[in-house]
């Protein structure tokens, strides 16, 4: 199992980024998928998830109303669009795959991709 996430970048406050998290090596329809991210010095965090058909999906207080998870079980890839962002939103970011559900624990995860919001 592969989860390949790319997207990440250096972005000014009140920017915009998508993050992309392909994944390969399982039935992806089969599997809930989540965003994650650990930033400096901190333990990694919740971000956001959503069910195997995208319908529920679950996001942390911090990013709520300003992030929104999708995916696209056609091409097998998971996306995070991140809007207004902040300065605390800097983190690695990690997509993560559960074959239980959204809210349980996860099974794969991918290497993690760098958002730096800075000005």
């Amino acid at each position: 199992v592969q989860l390949q996430a790319s997207g990440g970048g250096s972005v000014q406050p009140g920017g915009s980024l998508r993050l992309s998290c392909a994944a390969s090596g399982l039935t992806f329809s089969s599997y809930a998928m989540g965003w994650f991210r650990q930033a400096p010095g901190k333990e990694r965090e919740f971000v956001a998830a959503n069910s195997m058909s995208g319908v529920r999906t679950y996001y942390a207080d911090s990013v709520k109303g300003r992030f929104t998870i999708s995916r696209d079980n056609a091409k097998n890839t998971v996306y995070l669009q991140m809007n207004s962002m902040k300065p605390e939103d800097t983190a690695i970011y990690y997509c993560a795959a559960s074959r239980s559900g959204p809210r349980s624990e996860y099974n794969y995860w991918g290497q993690g991709t760098l958002v730096t919001v800075s000005s």
